[in-house]
């Protein structure tokens, strides 16, 4: 697979979600543009007034972005929780879809110097936008041992998190942990047992990305965002690909659906808060046929939600 190969995951169930046919000269946000899958099959849909936003914190995919053109789409180098200001300052006003297709990119994964991988050596990075923020390997080199074991069981639900932080600890004192390889093998030699099939580094790699981008906060901050830019009755589709993001997309549309309040208030039935989502159908995961073809899908799950028509005060 070559550095810019990208699979996207759930392509036409994503898209299909958004209902764009019923709406198709309104204005969608796919807000992890990527390498653009999901995006050109959203501009194929689209009607000739129709717009679409497409944003990525990684400056390698809004190069790729910038390659459509297509006067219907803007591409955006900006993060989630920047969500709702970037469509303020391009006068987007309400939007008619939202998409979110979480976690890293292929492209990400299979460029050593991005640092992602455990597969191949590079430089200790992992940062989604190398422009700024600290690399995983200059967060090790300042975080105490309590908060590395702290990090990989919160991030990745590491069983043997704690001597993991010990051995990485034991390791710098020798010389600074930069290279994937470095620690890879430090892994390994420090967990030897692994669920089958698994390589012992996988959740250790998992956990440093998510801390080092934030991005279960970023996901927590940008899921209301999306909320409060939908018109009704857009639509909001998120896939996720672990249980930490699901769980935040699960118990987030759950809320919006079912709004509840403290235990013993005393309010009536009528004064409760009226849902502010509809959820729509049952979770979305791959075919066996998606996953043989693209085995990085196999965790991935799509749920939708629609908004609903807020209740007049």
């Amino acid at each position: 697979m070559s550095a810019d190969a990208h699979l996207p995951v759930l392509l036409r169930p994503a898209v299909d979600a958004l209902a764009i046919e019923s709406r198709n000269d309104g204005t969608f946000v796919d807000a992890t543009f990527g390498r653009g899958g999901h995006s050109r099959l959203i501009l194929e849909r689209l009607g000739p007034r129709g717009r679409l936003i497409g944003m990525d914190r990684d400056p390698e995919a809004i190069a790729a972005a910038r390659g459509i053109r297509d006067p219907r789409f803007t591409p955006v180098h900006a993060r989630f929780s920047e969500l709702q200001a970037r469509l303020t300052a391009l006068r987007a006003g309400g939007v008619d879809g939202v998409l979110f297709d979480l976690g890293v990119s292929s492209p990400q994964l299979d460029d050593p110097q991005r640092g992602f991988s455990f597969r191949s050596d590079g430089p200790l990075d992992m940062r989604m936008d190398p422009t700024g923020g600290q690399a995983a390997s200059e967060w090790l080199e300042r975080a105490d041992e309590s908060e590395i074991r702290e990090v990989l069981s919160g991030y990745g639900e590491e069983r043997f998190a704690k001597q993991i932080a010990k051995a990485i600890v034991a390791a710098r004192r020798r010389g600074p942990v930069r290279r994937t390889g470095q620690l890879a093998a430090l892994v390994a030699a420090t967990a030897r047992t692994r669920e089958p099939g698994q390589d012992p580094a996988t959740r250790t790699f998992q956990a440093l990305r998510i801390h080092v981008n934030q991005e279960l906060e970023e996901l927590s901050l940008a899921l209301p965002q999306a909320l409060a830019v939908l018109d009704s009755p857009g639509r909001l589709a998120v896939i996720s690909f672990h249980s930490l993001e699901d769980r935040i997309v699960k118990n987030f549309m759950r809320g919006a659906a079912r709004p509840t309040l403290p235990e013993r208030l005393p309010v009536r039935a009528l004064e409760l808060p009226p849902p502010k989502l509809r959820i729509i159908g049952r979770p979305v995961k791959p075919s066996t046929e998606e996953i043989k073809a693209n085995p990085r899908a196999r965790s991935a799950v799509l749920r939708v939600a629609e908004k609903l028509v807020s209740s007049p005060p």
